[in-house]
């Protein structure tokens, strides 16, 4: 085994490469999802709800790990209503809003809209928390947003209805705004019980939310799926939600919080080309330049935060919602933690 002789810096990046790849998955295995041939296609819930029923295991087990392991405070009444508020806003709501949404546009879209989310949890702290715009920030808001239209026109151009693309624009940037208040509101909870431990709680209230919602709207054959929809949910299960979470656990421990982040800046772009060789996307110089655009808004306020001593580099540039748990590293900002929706 040769990484076994690697550097940790070496590993570290490795890791988290390998995370972001993981993650950018994520679309292309529900696009796939979707496409099993079949007289009705499956629906976005009957499709979330298998995905997270195949994670439970993993989540409990991470949960059980991060009490036995961190100990930390326990479950007050109001530590326990912020947990499920934030695991219903942030992995609940922002995957049901995402799984939708993918079902009108582009897996390459879809990504980089809900890559915006870094800027959107700024935005949320200037127009809610009394929080001041720099000017690097406004920069970054301007070629994210920028990046967003070149993308946006490339899937106008080759859609046949201009609604069907507003529509599915509309619900991913629902996902990413659902997940930036996630991120904006979850910080003093990661302060009391930990990184890894409020993660694995969050996405237990998710799951069960998830589930509940499929059982409330759904008839129980629905879960009767294709042998390739089950595969498809199983690998968005294992393949972008837990190895991803763990990978990007360990990659912090070895080259920390913000340069794991950084690396997860690739995702967008990973996921452009995953979706020209697998779903037979469209790769277009109109794609490629808003990717450009989106990243470099990304990486301007991670290097923005960096530089300032008072800010917390993690917060607006952490992986999508799919890679929220981070270490159990307490005084981590809410976003070194996670697994989008995404």
């Amino acid at each position: 085994m040769p990484w076994k002789h690697w550097s940790a810096e070496r590993l570290g990046l490795a890791l988290a490469v390998l995370a972001a790849l993981g993650f950018s998955f994520k679309a292309i295995f529900v696009k796939l999802a979707y496409a099993v041939p079949q007289p009705v296609a499956v629906d976005a819930v009957t499709l979330l709800a298998l995905r997270m029923a195949f994670s439970l295991p993993f989540f409990a087990w991470m949960g059980w790990r991060a009490q036995r392991v961190a100990g930390g405070a326990g479950l007050d009444r109001r530590t326990l209503l912020w947990v499920v508020a934030l695991g219903l806003l942030g992995y609940y709501g922002a995957s049901i809003l995402d799984f939708l949404g993918l079902q009108y546009i582009s897996a390459s879209l879809e990504r980089l809209i809900l890559f915006t989310y870094p800027t959107l949890t700024i935005l949320i702290g200037v127009l809610f928390l009394g929080k001041r715009l720099s000017w690097p920030e406004g920069a970054a808001l301007l070629l994210s947003y920028a990046g967003i239209g070149l993308a946006f026109a490339h899937d106008l151009h080759l859609a046949a209805e201009m609604r069907t693309v507003l529509l599915g624009a509309a619900l991913v940037l629902g996902s990413a705004l659902s997940y930036a208040f996630y991120q904006a509101g979850s910080e003093p909870v990661i302060a009391r019980l930990g990184a890894m431990r409020f993660s694995a709680l969050a996405l237990l209230v998710s799951t069960i939310a998830t589930l509940g919602h499929f059982a409330a709207t759904q008839p129980l054959a629905a879960l009767q799926q294709p042998l390739p929809v089950y595969g498809h949910a199983l690998g968005m299960a294992v393949f972008s939600t837990v190895l991803p979470v763990l990978m990007t656990s360990a990659a912090i421990r070895h080259i920390g919080a913000g340069r794991t982040a950084l690396v997860g800046s690739l995702g967008p772009v990973m996921t452009i080309f995953f979706s020209a060789w697998l779903l037979d996307e469209a790769l277009s110089w109109w794609q490629l330049g808003g990717a450009a655009l989106v990243l470099s808004g990304v990486l301007l306020i991670g290097m923005s935060r960096k530089r300032t001593p008072t800010a917390q580099p993690t917060t607006t540039t952490a992986p999508p919602p799919e890679a929220a748990q981070q270490a159990k590293q307490p005084p981590l900002s809410s976003a070194s933690v996670k697994a989008q929706p995404q």
